[in-house]
């Protein structure tokens, strides 16, 4: 889609700080951080929410998340995993992503 946001990072057209990318998947740090480490899981195929998304889809995608999370970003103490559906979920860009937030003790 030409005006995801997400699309266009994923194309090359806008700038990102990434942290981890395959052949379906990826992975780059939000530019709002909620916590110290902060990283966007992306599915490299456009689908605009969770419940839009296929089993097999979402089964890469939390496949990838961990091993973002654990091997790539190392948060060995803990992480938590956020994704956010539609407007009244808190969903803001409508390209399936999920939220990886670490790198302190979360209390929020």
């Amino acid at each position: 889609m030409s005006d995801c946001i997400f699309c266009r990072i994923r194309d090359g057209e806008l700038p990102c700080k990434k942290v981890y990318e395959d052949e379906d998947v990826l992975a780059f740090h939000d530019i709002h951080p909620k916590a110290p480490v902060h990283v966007l899981v992306i599915p490299k195929q456009h689908v605009a929410t969770f419940s839009d998304a296929d089993e097999a889809l979402l089964g890469r995608l939390m496949d990838r998340v961990r091993h973002v999370a654990d091997s790539v970003l190392g948060l060995k103490e803990g992480w938590r995993l956020i994704v956010n559906v539609r407007a009244g979920g808190g969903q803001e860009v409508y390209h399936l992503h999920a939220h990886i937030l670490g790198g302190k003790r979360l209390s929020f």
